[in-house]
């Protein structure tokens, strides 16, 4: 099973239904982008996790790419409306930031994959991934984590973090709070970098998983270099020079995920400390 964060589109805007009286009901699955033909699966109801964000626990179906129908009330008095923007690369949940058919997308390779494909993009995408965990210094996965038995600062919103008496080094989120007898809530929190809600993150470890399987010599039919042309004998072959870096359609350099990094601060003078057996520290000065 897999758990699918929904956002409501309304009249061309992110909106949330429940302050109004709608709701968020139904999930449909289909197999095709013309979303006509018969249902795969559906999820219903919808749980609402916060402001604007509606969780679907999605049935197990084969891995691959689906397109799905919500259908939810804008408001108590108005009439159901589907959102047929919703399109999923399932399974979600499995710590990949892109999905192999976002690097099918980008090879021009047809769906569905087989399964050594699916194997072998998967592979490029953890290769790209630990690229970008190195550079940024910092896993690109969220840790859960509970706080029990808290009060929050306020009770107007209490989806805000800042509601809560929490003291972490890194980025958090509220993901649920559940209130207790007592008036203290428990709250179950995302800590840390959650990439696969980065836009760009998830482009650079997309393109660049592809670009790697394009530029292996086994990648087989549909994943080659850009041909520009061809003999007609087909004895020699010309390629097109990728763009340079900051031209259009040019491959998204690692410094475009800059302000994700997290920086480690040491204070700039120390006292100084007398050499060991002297010192605490079993480090040896020379």
């Amino acid at each position: 099973m897999s758990v699918y964060d929904y956002t409501p589109m309304w009249a061309g805007a992110h909106y949330d239904p429940a302050p109004a009286g709608g709701e968020v009901t139904r999930l449909d699955l289909y197999t095709t982008p013309e979303r006509d033909g018969s249902v795969v699966a559906s999820a219903t109801p919808a749980v609402r996790l916060r402001t604007g964000v509606y969780r679907f626990d999605v049935p197990t179906v084969p891995p691959g790419r689906y397109w799905g129908a919500v259908t939810f009330t804008p408001n108590s008095s108005g009439q159901s409306v589907r959102d047929t923007s919703v399109r999923l690369d399932l399974p979600l949940g499995q710590g990949l930031v892109g999905s192999p058919e976002a690097v099918a997308d980008a090879l021009g390779v047809p769906l569905p994959l087989t399964s050594p494909q699916r194997s072998r993009y998967e592979e490029e995408i953890r290769n790209a991934q630990a690229d970008v965990s190195a550079y940024l210094n910092r896993p690109l996965v969220p840790r859960a984590t509970t706080l029990r038995g808290v009060r929050p600062r306020w009770t107007d919103a209490l989806d805000d973090i800042d509601a809560w008496p929490v003291h972490l080094d890194d980025i958090a989120e509220v993901v649920a709070c559940r209130p207790n007898s007592d008036g203290t809530y428990d709250v179950d929190l995302l800590v840390g970098l959650n990439s696969a809600q980065e836009e760009s993150v998830v482009r650079y470890v997309v393109a660049h998983a592809a670009e790697s399987i394009r530029q292996r010599p086994d990648q087989g039919a549909g994943a080659g270099r850009r041909v520009s042309s061809v003999s007609v004998e087909g004895q020699s072959i010309a390629y097109d020079a990728a763009p340079a870096a900051g031209q259009a359609g040019a491959l998204p350099t690692i410094d475009s995920l800059r302000r994700l990094r997290r920086l480690v601060f040491e204070p700039l003078s120390r006292p100084p400390r007398a050499p060991w057996p002297y010192s605490s520290s079993r480090r040896s000065w020379r």
